[in-house]
């Protein structure tokens, strides 16, 4: 019997042709006058086979949900794009509403980057805004590791079959999440993939944050995409003459928003702030944090010598603030929130 699955799995059918063919009755005979006798035949071998079925119960055994074009359940914002997924493979739920955000950078992202993202997708996440991006490491990841400790929805877009998961240090955070395919089962990861699961992050965000990216970074392919679809365009600024941030410099002189905490980012969305519930600390952490404001950044043994305190002491207290949310660390110096 005629499957839209068949046809979306059949060599040479592409989303335009798949649009075209789904407006017949999908039987051979249309899909030859259609496209011709030669596409006609590959997709008569397809139904054949049962490869439609065989990927139906393969998926299945995976806990995916497949969401093709022809289907009520398709997301709208993936139809505008010029060449749309033609089955979505997904694991979990797909983004509940528009208010959702690209998060994208580097994989060899400096600890600073890695630390500011987590902050600011966990803020974000609390104020109800869903974190989309890559599951690459670095950035992407810090992305989603954030949006899960907010309590928030994130969803991860891979360049891979979601049998052929890449990469594979990013496999226990994707089991706590949402994440997404396009490619048929068993498709490995390949260069010329990527592209096409940044265009879906694009789509599927109102806007698209760059948070550190080199001059090449595949992140500016993300920012591109966002842009022709009519989304805007945020950047954090980096170091002038640092490498890993010249790319999102360039996005700032070309005219992206300029991002340097989580009101910036809410701002840009539209989205009113959470009032926070203020802190109120006592002793030694009240001690220590007013070092830290003063001095900006700070070392341990900076800390302790200021306020008298041992190292030891300095750093069980750091560790609490930290849990708190009001100190970060990187490379083992420490900066308020």
């Amino acid at each position: 019997m005629p499957d839209p699955l068949a046809l979306a799995l059949t060599p040479q059918i592409g989303p335009s042709r798949l649009k075209q063919a789904l407006a017949t009755d999908l039987s051979v005979a249309a899909i030859a006058e259609l496209l011709g006798s030669e596409i006609a035949a590959a997709y008569a071998r397809t139904l054949e086979q049962g490869l439609a079925e065989k990927e139906r119960e393969k998926a299945a055994r995976l806990g995916l949900w497949l969401v093709g074009m022809w289907d009520r359940d398709y997301p709208e914002v993936l139809l505008h794009l010029e060449s749309p997924p033609a089955v979505l493979y997904l694991k979990g739920e797909l983004p509940p509403s528009e208010r959702n955000i690209g998060i994208v950078g580097t994989r060899k992202a400096s600890p600073w980057a890695l630390a500011w993202t987590h902050k600011v997708a966990r803020e974000l996440a609390e104020a109800g805004v869903g974190i989309i991006s890559g599951l690459a490491l670095g950035i992407d990841a810090a992305s989603h590791k954030g949006a899960l400790e907010g309590g928030g929805y994130t969803l991860g877009v891979l360049g891979s079959a979601m049998d052929r998961f890449y990469p594979p240090q990013n496999r226990a955070l994707a089991e706590q999440m949402n994440v997404l395919s396009e490619f048929p089962l068993g498709t490995p990861p390949q260069a010329g993939l990527f592209p096409r699961r940044n265009r879906i992050v694009a789509a599927f965000a109102k806007a698209v944050l760059v948070v550190e990216a080199g001059e090449k970074s595949g992140s500016l392919i993300t920012a591109r995409f966002a842009a022709e679809l009519g989304r805007d365009v945020l950047a954090v600024p980096g170091r002038p003459g640092d490498a890993f941030s010249l790319g999102s410099n360039r996005l700032i002189q070309d005219g992206a928003g300029l991002v340097l905490n989580t009101e910036d980012v809410l701002n840009a969305l539209g989205v009113l702030a959470p009032k926070k519930q203020a802190v109120q600390l006592e002793g030694s952490e009240a001690q220590v944090y007013r070092a830290l404001l003063e001095l900006s950044e700070a070392l341990p043994d900076d800390l302790a010598q200021t306020t008298g305190l041992s190292t030891a002491e300095t750093l069980s207290v750091l560790m609490m603030l930290e849990l708190k949310g009001l100190v970060q660390s990187s490379a083992g110096r420490y900066s308020p929130l």
